[in-house]
């Protein structure tokens, strides 16, 4: 039985992360809880399918209606220290625990469950599909996304701004002109062959 029941919707968490594939910056956890009389119900969608205006329009509303959300991250020295994916779990975790009513189940975008001490259900593309886990999308972005955007500034010349870490050119360019900086993942192997 799936546990995203229309009339349990106040009660269901969405989980979801950003960040997992770039070489640089923290990965960034959301969980939300979303009211059954949200007008947006129905429009939230896989964050990076959403052009930014609306994104950042979405990411105020539920901030300002959601019964409740909490964002969370994995340090670069926890990534390099557990892995990615353990990384990820522990800031799922962290993001259920942080909100500030307990959720009675929890719906997590990909195929694997934090450990969670209520039910949990892992829906592949689920930050498309399920309302819950696409708000939990967006603002996990828009989060990330002002990280990164401060990162650029603390490190010019690497331009997170625009990649936001991930492995583009003009990322691996930079990297092979200035080398790795203080944000950059030691434990992915484009970085750690550079070290």
């Amino acid at each position: 039985m799936a546990l995203n029941m229309v009339n349990d919707l106040a009660y269901v968490a969405g989980v979801d992360e950003v960040g997992r594939g770039p070489l640089a910056g923290p990965v960034v956890t959301a969980a939300v809880i979303l009211s059954p009389d949200d007008p947006y119900l129905g429009q939230y969608r896989d964050s990076k399918k959403v052009a930014e205006k609306k994104r950042l329009k979405l990411y105020h509303h539920i901030r300002r209606h959601a019964v409740a959300y909490s964002v969370s991250m994995a340090t670069l020295e926890e990534i390099d220290q557990l892995n990615i994916l353990h990384a990820t779990m522990l800031s799922m975790r962290r993001s259920v625990q942080a909100l500030r009513v307990s959720p009675a189940s929890v719906l997590v975008d990909g195929n694997r469950i934090p450990d969670l001490p209520m039910p949990a259900e892992a829906i592949i593309g689920g930050d498309d599909s399920v309302q819950q886990i696409a708000a939990a999308s967006i603002i996990a972005k828009v989060v990330r996304d002002r990280m990164m955007a401060m990162y650029d500034v603390q490190y010019p010349g690497y331009q997170f701004g625009k990649h936001k870490g991930y492995g583009t050119k003009v990322h691996m360019d930079a990297l092979q002109a200035h080398g790795p900086c203080p944000i950059h993942r030691k434990s992915f192997a484009p970085i750690a062959k550079l070290l």
